[in-house]
């Protein structure tokens, strides 16, 4: 397009295939989330049709996200605690035969690092067939909270409506929803409305742009988006999505500057609730590329900031949503591109399952 910033493709492929292979110095702090970081960088080139990767290369990658799989053994109930890690550091006393109780209890699966390591073996093309079902779903059901909420991992943490989109996502992807109370689920949902019309992270909390998205998608993944939001929420919530429209980007929460990531966030959303033209795309598009880096390649959270693989896969996953540069379509639930997800629906139909779906642009509420 004319008259703009330019679209850099090319740069992007090649910042997303370094972060696939080395990372620098200055990230040494997502060591013990590296599943993320694969995630970022893999459905980055998935969307920009550029993940040719040697079958040995393949081979390598799914072989290391399954390495961290915890998996139960005879000696500890490790059902409560199985799943994936998001990287080998907490695994090492273990290969060192020095663990202790205490120190074990780190080494746990994390309901994120469990999303995204699916996500990723299904971007790879791999069948999940090493995946233990049995024990990442118990483990997806020793999260839940009483009020419908989600715990990130045994071993303690905030609970709130991010991982109840990851517990969503993986019971999806598994096409068992066995492990959620998904009345309760659906309840913590409703009880986040503020009285802004969009979701906070809990009850009488502040509306945000990626709490409204992980609601809404957790709804749509369980397939009751259309039944549990009646018309007067769905208008008013468009409503405080659109507004978070500032400056071309969009915004988190009002008062707040624009900000890459919310493309997906804010965008996905929207076009979940069938509202994504309510926006204006094109300025919403310079926004992003304003961002990009290019000398490295690469997205930031603002255009006066460095590049990062979140703002990058996000921001990229935002244009997939505009369909106005090269890139494959992504579903927007799920955070996959479209070609991933019909590889995850021709798994269920190989196992006889029928996939929950809920229409994503179908505005008939039920009340």
């Amino acid at each position: 397009m004319s008259g703009g910033y330019q679209f850099l493709r090319a740069r992007h492929v090649k910042y997303l295939r370094r972060c696939l292979q080395v990372l620098p110095f200055s990230a040494v702090t997502f060591d013990t989330s590296r599943m993320t970081v694969l995630y970022f960088a893999l459905s980055g080139l998935d969307l920009l049709e550029e993940l040719e990767l040697e079958e040995t290369e393949r081979r390598h990658i799914i072989d290391w996200i399954y390495s961290l799989q915890i998996l139960p053994t005879e000696d500890k109930d490790q059902l409560a605690c199985a799943g994936f890690r998001g990287g080998t550091s907490l695994r090492s006393c273990h290969s060192a035969g020095t663990c202790t109780d205490v120190v074990s209890l780190f080494d746990c699966g994390h309901i994120t690092m469990t999303y995204t390591a699916l996500a990723s073996l299904i971007i790879l093309g791999d069948d999940l067939s090493l995946v233990d079902r049995k024990a990442v779903l118990a483990h997806v059901a020793t999260l839940q909270c009483p009020d419908g909420s989600f715990f990130s991992t045994r071993g303690g943490s905030e609970n709130d409506m991010r991982f109840m989109y990851c517990a969503a996502a993986i019971c999806y992807i598994l096409q068992d929803f066995s492990a959620v109370n998904i009345n309760s689920a659906i309840q913590y949902v409703l009880n986040s409305m503020s009285y802004e019309g969009a979701m906070g992270q809990g009850r009488h909390l502040e509306a945000h742009g990626g709490s409204t998205y992980c609601g809404v998608a957790t709804l749509h993944l369980m397939g009751h988006l259309h039944t549990a939001l009646s018309k007067a929420q769905h208008d008013k919530m468009l409503r405080w999505l659109v507004w978070r429209q500032n400056g071309g980007g969009l915004q988190g929460r009002p008062n707040k500057p624009s900000d890459t990531c919310y493309t997906f966030w804010i965008g996905a959303t929207l076009k979940l609730l069938g509202g994504l033209e309510l926006v204006d795309t094109s300025a919403l598009r310079q926004f992003v590329l304003s961002t990009q880096d290019p000398i490295t390649g690469g997205l930031a959270k603002y255009s006066d900031a460095h590049p990062d693989g979140l703002h990058t896969y996000l921001g990229l996953a935002g244009l997939a949503l505009l369909s106005k540069d090269p890139l494959r379509p992504i579903d927007p639930a799920l955070n996959i591109s479209q070609r991933a997800l019909s590889h995850l629906h021709s798994l269920h139909r190989a196992h006889g399952l029928t996939t929950v779906t809920s229409t994503t642009n179908d505005n008939n509420y039920s009340h």
